[in-house]
């Protein structure tokens, strides 16, 4: 007996204790319960004032924005480079005996400098700028991957805005016993040169020939001082090199 009305007290205060907590709630939501509140209405009045500071310009608005030009293609950057290789000549190489440096009893001394691509850039592009001041001439064995146009493409690079001869003419390399590049010929001047098994050959005593990865004044200086014969063609290119401001 004492048990079911124990049971029965724990049950109304259970109750007692869901409802003060379901007014506890209720009291803190606007309107009780009623949770649910209606939309608020929206009117063109309301949507015409949205409207207003974002409106579209007019016609006559549009009309007195400035229409931008057209861009000036003459205005735009230009490249540094402003005397392309010449790729007929450069193609050509030596096959014509007139264009061979210091070949034939009317031309003077030449200094031939012989390179490859595969010699470090920054020694390529030191060896372009002293062949420039000096006039002396470039000399290619062959084409880059086979391809005239790469072979232009990086010596242009190389060249830049400087002037200096390039050549391409393996028979060269045989002509003068060069086996590595960097290699430096200097040529007298009026040399003659012969029929023989590579096409043309110059005599011995008519060019010094020096190797090594050094600049072209250090090769000139040593063709001065070992070779007598030559010294006067060296001292004559070492001067240009200096007149000529770096």
């Amino acid at each position: 007996m004492w048990a079911t009305e124990a049971a029965l007290a724990i049950r109304r205060l259970i109750l007692r204790i869901a409802l003060a907590i379901g007014y506890a709630a209720a009291a803190l939501v606007p309107g009780g319960i009623a949770l649910a509140q209606p939309w608020p209405e929206v009117t063109n009045d309301d949507i015409a004032r949205a409207r207003r500071p974002h409106r579209m310009p007019s016609d006559a608005e549009l009309a007195r924005i400035p229409v931008p030009g057209a861009p000036r293609i003459d205005a735009l950057p230009q490249p540094l480079t402003q005397a392309p290789v010449d790729l007929e000549a450069l193609a050509r190489g030596f096959d014509n005996p007139a264009d061979r440096p210091g070949v034939g009893a009317a031309s003077g001394p030449s200094v031939l400098i012989f390179v490859s691509f595969v010699m470090p850039e920054a020694t390529l592009t030191r060896l372009v700028d002293q062949a420039s001041r000096a006039g002396a001439t470039l000399v290619l064995r062959g084409l880059v991957d086979g391809s005239l146009r790469e072979t232009v493409e990086r010596m242009q690079r190389l060249v830049g805005t400087r002037r200096v001869a390039v050549q391409i003419d393996p028979q060269a390399f045989d002509r003068f016993s060069v086996r590595r590049t960097p290699s430096f010929v200097i040529v007298r001047g009026g040399a003659a040169s012969q029929p023989c098994g590579t096409g043309s050959c110059i005599a011995s005593d008519q060019y010094l020939l020096a190797a090594g990865d050094v600049s072209l004044d250090y090769a000139l200086e040593h063709f001065r001082r070992s070779a007598p014969r030559m010294a006067g063609e060296a001292s004559m290119f070492l001067q240009r090199m200096k007149g000529v401001a770096r």
